[in-house]
């Protein structure tokens, strides 16, 4: 069963075939087509004009990473899908994402289809062919350009052409009834290999990515400056980290495709839950507000920012304390990251700040040292239970299933981009803590690029420091 956007259902057993001139009506909201409407629906439409379109700027960066897998699994057929569209209610879908080995292997990211198939076929004992499958554009003669509400033309717009795409993304094409899976094939998602080979592919990012992610940072940029001009009516709603949320959303689909993950607005005792996305309680005045958010361009490829405001525009003593000790471990565990250096370093430096931070305020039962303590220590954890770093790019935390040793274990290299986000989270009722530490949580994120000479902030330009937070809620108002 598949809908409209208007909310009309159509049964797929319902579409008229071509020896069919009336469809029985099987569902509450489904009407038959009279035959006036078979006998004219198919003529009278302009001819439409076809061109190849250019070679897009990814075609060839995904052309060079195809070449990489291929030399890697010699003599098999790998077959990387696209995914299909996943239900969210009933008949209506969740908007459709690509595979990100999908995307990073093809080019083709935010206007992918739903189905779609990039197959490896091996040429002999070395090399491959790169064919992609997809279902082919029906033409406005068969009764799925008006009968099928999930890819029909009249419900969802034109599709795209096989000669188009195959232009598009300088890739082979072929309708996906001419793909067959075998039980032989190395699919992405299934075989162990192969997914893992494609995740830590992506740990060292090309040009474009690069560029990719410079834009993403640039345009999340944006999406934080509206927040924070937005901040009085944020206030003034009953569900301001609704606002947050909506107001972020603006600037996401607007100048990119989405948010790269759900948008976290957790204002007050809230910023103490690590992945608030809720999103439903008030922005009042003298609290904190954490917001957790990142712009996923078209090619896919999202940042990920963390900023924490004080909503009346000024930090309280207590608030600037926390705030500045978590810019501090990120200060440091900016300044530990080098070419070289492990990235499990980046973390550890960190802690070491929040474990020293955390000592002096009296709040543990132990010295910083003691808590440092790989093996007995970690007191220090309650208060910042989550990593320092994640690496990140086409998906928010990239490079998941790539090898311990080639991940946390790994050693920082140029062109690699990753997060720095220490935290300081203290609950609402956590009574180790004095009371006016409760319900503050702070955390500051940004994205980072190593480079040969060290690492850059990619975030550098959304204001960091306690002084410059307030600055710039000062002079949006």
């Amino acid at each position: 069963m598949t809908t409209s956007g208007d909310g009309d259902t159509i049964a797929t057993t319902d579409i008229p075939t071509d020896d069919q001139t009336t469809a029985p009506a099987t569902t509450n909201r489904k009407q038959p087509f009279p035959q006036g409407f078979l006998d004219t629906i198919s003529t009278g439409w302009a001819v439409r004009p076809e061109s190849a379109p250019p070679q897009r700027e990814q075609a060839a960066y995904a052309a060079a990473r195809r070449e990489v897998v291929s030399a890697s699994f010699p003599g098999r057929r790998l077959v990387v899908p696209a995914g299909e569209a996943k239900v969210r209610s009933n008949d209506t879908d969740y908007p459709f994402r690509a595979h990100s080995a999908f995307a990073h292997l093809t080019g083709w990211a935010a206007d992918a289809e739903p189905g779609a198939v990039l197959v490896f076929e091996p040429t002999g004992e070395t090399g491959h062919t790169a064919t992609l499958y997809f279902r082919e554009r029906a033409d406005r003669t068969t009764a799925e350009f008006y009968g099928d509400a999930a890819i029909g033309e009249f419900w969802i717009g034109p599709r795209p052409a096989l000669d188009g795409v195959a232009a598009d993304l300088g890739l082979s094409t072929a309708h996906n009834d001419d793909f067959e899976v075998s039980d032989d094939d190395l699919v992405v998602e299934v075989d162990d290999d192969l997914s893992r080979f494609v995740s830590e592919l992506r740990l060292v990012k090309d040009e474009y990515e690069i560029a990719q992610m410079r834009l993403a940072v640039d345009v999340t940029a944006r999406g934080f400056d509206d927040i924070v001009a937005e901040l009085p009516r944020i206030i003034d709603h009953p569900r301001g980290e609704r606002v947050v949320e909506g107001v972020f959303h603006t600037r996401a689909r607007s100048d990119g495709n989405a948010e790269g993950y759900s948008t976290i607005a957790a204002s007050g005792p809230h910023a103490c839950y690590l992945h608030w996305t809720r999103n439903d309680g008030a922005v009042l005045p003298g609290d904190l507000i954490l917001v957790d958010a990142g712009v996923e361009v078209d090619s896919l490829y999202t940042a990920d920012v963390t900023r924490t405001l004080p909503v009346s525009g000024r930090f309280s003593d207590t608030q600037r304390k926390v705030y500045e000790a978590v810019r501090e471990a990120a200060d440091a565990a900016f300044a530990a990251a080098r070419p070289g250096v492990r990235f499990r370093t980046v973390h550890e430096t960190a802690m070491e700040v929040i474990a020293r931070k955390v000592a002096e305020w009296g709040l543990l039962p132990v010295t910083a040292e003691e808590a440092l303590d790989a093996d007995a220590g970690g007191q220090h954890r309650r208060y910042m239970v989550h990593g320092t770093s994640h690496h990140l790019g086409i998906d928010v935390h990239d490079c998941a299933a790539a090898r311990r040793e080639m991940y946390y274990d790994g050693v920082l290299e140029a062109g690699m981009v990753f997060t720095i986000e220490p935290g300081l989270y203290f609950q609402i009722d956590d009574l180790t803590v004095p009371e006016e530490f409760r319900g503050i949580g702070v955390r500051i994120e940004d994205d980072i690029l190593m480079t040969a000479d060290g690492p850059e902030n990619l975030s550098a330009a959304i204001p960091r420091t306690a002084d410059e937070v307030e600055a710039w809620i000062a002079r949006s108002r």
